[in-house]
This record gives structure tokens, C-alpha cells and sequence, in this order.
């Protein structure tokens, strides 16, 4: 008797965990602070001189749109550069209207507590 009821805890326990983890990685789940619910969106940022160019970075460890929204506030802090973050694709597109190093951009990634991966 008793292992039956040790077997049926352990099967809820793995019901939640597998639940859990399809909320995470569709983005629905808690991770990182937040769901996508009551998701405040940053706005879009706009460059006050003409374009120079864009530079497209890859990123790895984001899983939600909460972590999307935490890139592209970090890097829209570095002065002359906007950043357009696609989750899927893992991966920012910073455009820049000045000469913005491929270190800042990592330093302000990494603040955010994520990993570039590389910088085309």
C-alpha cells in the first residue's frame, strides 16, 4: 500500500514538472520574473541621427518574452542604438546611428544575464 502511494505522488510530481516546462519553453511560464501576461512592452526606440547600420546578434538563454524585453532594454540603453529582438530566431538586431563597439553590446547583453553568441 504504501508504495502505491509513494508511486501516485511521485506521477503528480512529474505531471507539474512536464507542465511546467511546456509553459516555460512556449513562453506562458514565470521564468525570468515574469510571463507574458501583464507584460508591459518597451517602446520602440528610434535613433535621433540617420542610420548608420545594423548589426545582427545572436543570443542564447532567452525563453520568453520577458527575457526578449529584458535584451532590448539593455541594449536600448547604449546611446545610439536600438535594438529589435526576435525570440525565435534568438537573436537582436541593434541598428546604430554612431560607431557602437561589439563589446558594449555584449557587456549590456551579459548585464541583462544573457550570452552573445556571435555579432554579424
Amino acid at each position: 500500500m504504501v508504495d502505491i502511494i509513494i508511486l501516485l505522488i511521485v506521477l503528480v510530481i512529474i505531471i507539474f514538472a512536464v507542465k511546467g516546462s511546456i509553459k516555460h519553453f512556449k513562453g506562458e511560464g514565470s521564468c525570468c520574473g515574469g510571463g507574458t501576461k501583464g507584460l508591459i512592452k518597451t517602446e520602440e526606440k528610434t535613433l535621433k541621427n540617420p542610420k548608420l547600420g545594423e548589426k545582427t546578434v545572436k543570443i542564447s538563454g532567452m525563453h520568453c518574452e520577458h527575457c526578449a524585453e529584458n535584451v532590448t532594454r539593455a541594449i536600448n540603453k547604449i546611446d545610439g542604438a536600438a535594438a529589435k529582438v526576435n525570440l525565435r530566431k534568438s537573436q537582436a538586431v541593434v541598428s546604430y546611428d554612431r560607431q557602437i563597439s561589439d563589446d558594449d553590446i555584449r557587456k549590456a547583453v551579459k548585464k541583462a544575464g544573457y550570452e552573445v553568441v556571435e555579432i554579424l
